[in-house]
């Protein structure tokens, strides 16, 4: 395995824009402001970007309206071909991109190519899509009448992506709206905004227009983004992030009556019967619970196991997680990597102790990791009650609790026992059982017998209080999309 030196560091840095992009053009903030980047491992900056204006962001705006009215009518294929180009510069560019994600972010260098390679997937499945918008043309039912329907781009667009998928996130969004003709304003998180100024280069390098995507870096999200959200040019948001802030921006998107997108919280159950193959359980465990060291929306929360096999699995699975190499990311032999700062450190510290408060065992981990960076023990925690927080709320870091349940019922009735709905994990060899309990569960997506859902070709998203609208698949592109109808009188 190939060593990062502090030589390759830095020449990766250097290689990445650090300005706004805005209307085809690489600029400085309007106020000539920089806001730091640190690397979470060392708690140290890396560089320093661009600290957009709301003038910053109303000429992304501005940007991205004029480019509209070229860009929705240019072929789909061309569109596709834009796309497809820039999936094969990703591609291309994996260990600059994977290197920077993991310098801004921490995750271990084989997960960050692992995003770079899902990243690059949504260039390619919506390069595909861009030649796929259909309409449809039939005889009305009094016969007098023909029916016409066309889709058409909805307009400019506005995404505001998270830190912890950096990448992903970003082509998960830009990439439908590309292959849909829209143009877009994307405002990444001021943690990460290296990943998503390396996308901007990507796609210029690619050929896409001046103007038809923009990306503004800032330290204060809400000045930057409510101006936007309240301008009459703007006609879709899409928001990937905490459901607290989701809440403020659907409130928000009310005034102009914007199509909006919500990716927002999880706290999905991973449910392992006792007719389970042991070994796929724990394998989809591991996969659930410390795929981005536990920061993702879709990370297991709630382990339920059925009381039969419980200890064992539960003592297997602090065996595993127990002996993971926490490092820095750029180390060869690093399976986690640190959280993204240390306001997450505390608040995984916060629902680790309140849980242990209240009588959990803790089998291992269960604190922050002492010296620099913000590094957390990965931690199962058994005997939890009921009414502890880590139960409740989105732990976003890596730590296990595990319940257990006697019944199918009592499984299904724990595993809804939430205001979330975005994605759950169910284990078991009994087919039937499966179907039942997978129409049983309120959640969005399901991983039977497998430990992750994220898939391109398939749609992302949740129900309840996890948001609404999806993102991949055909049924992505349709969040940037409108219908149009047209009455056609063919009476004599």
């Amino acid at each position: 395995m190939t060593t990062i030196s502090a030589a390759d560091e830095r020449s990766a840095l250097e290689t990445v824009e650090r300005r706004l992009f805005i209307a085809g053009q690489w600029r400085d903030a309007s106020s000539g402001a920089t806001m730091a980047v640190e690397d979470p491992s060392t708690g140290e900056i890396l560089v320093e970007v661009a600290d957009a204006t709301p003038e910053d962001a109303d000429a992304a705006l501005a940007a991205a309206d004029e480019a509209f009215v070229s860009f929705r009518t240019m072929a789909p294929r061309e569109r596709g071909e834009i796309l497809r180009r820039a999936y094969e510069l990703m591609v291309e560019r994996t260990e600059h991109l994977a290197l920077i994600m993991t310098l801004e972010m921490g995750k271990p260098l084989a997960e960050a190519r692992g995003e770079v390679a899902y990243a690059a997937s949504y260039l390619r499945w919506y390069a595909e899509e861009a030649v796929r918008i259909n309409g449809r043309f039939q005889s009305a039912e009094n016969g007098g009448s023909r029916v016409l329907t066309m889709r058409q781009a909805v307009g400019p667009c506005l995404f505001i992506t998270p830190w912890n998928f950096p990448l992903a996130m970003g082509t998960r969004k830009v990439g439908p709206a590309i292959a849909a003709g829209c143009t877009v304003v994307v405002k990444p998180a001021k943690q990460t905004p290296l990943s998503m100024l390396a996308m901007a280069q990507i796609f210029e390098d690619a050929g896409l227009p001046a103007g038809v995507l923009n990306v503004v870096c800032g330290s204060s999200s809400g000045s930057l983004m409510a101006p936007l959200i309240a301008d009459s040019r703007l006609r879709k948001l899409s928001f990937t992030g905490s459901t607290a802030v989701g809440k403020q921006l659907i409130a928000q998107s009310a005034e102009q009556i914007l199509r909006v997108s919500m990716e927002l919280g999880g706290n999905a159950p991973l449910i392992v019967f006792d007719d389970a193959d042991l070994e796929v359980a724990l394998d989809g465990a591991m996969m659930a619970k410390m795929r981005n060291g536990g920061e993702a929306c879709t990370s297991a929360n709630r382990i339920l196991v059925q009381d039969s096999i419980a200890e064992e699995f539960a003592a297997r699975l602090a065996e595993r997680m127990g002996s993971m190499a926490v490092a820095r990311g750029t180390e060869p032999d690093a399976q986690a990597g640190p959280l993204i700062d240390d306001v997450a450190v505390a608040s995984v510290k916060e629902l680790v102790d309140d849980a242990v408060a209240g009588g959990a065992k803790v089998l291992c981990g269960g604190a922050p990791i002492e010296g620099p960076g913000h590094f957390f023990a990965p931690t199962v925690l058994t005997n939890v009650a009921d009414d502890s927080r880590i139960l409740r709320e989105e732990i976003f870091g890596p730590v296990a609790p595990i319940l257990t349940f006697a019944t199918e019922a009592e499984a299904i009735a724990a595993a809804n026992a939430t205001e979330y709905g975005l994605v759950a994990y169910l284990f078991t060899r009994d087919i039937a059982r499966g179907l039942r309990v997978i129409e049983g569960l309120e959640t969005g997506m399901i991983g039977l017998n497998q430990g992750m859902v994220s898939n391109a070709g398939a749609p992302f998203g949740g129900v309840k209080q996890s948001g609404y609208g999806r993102e991949g698949g055909h049924e992505g592109i349709d969040e940037y999309l409108s219908t149009k109808y047209v009455a056609i009188n063919v009476a004599d």
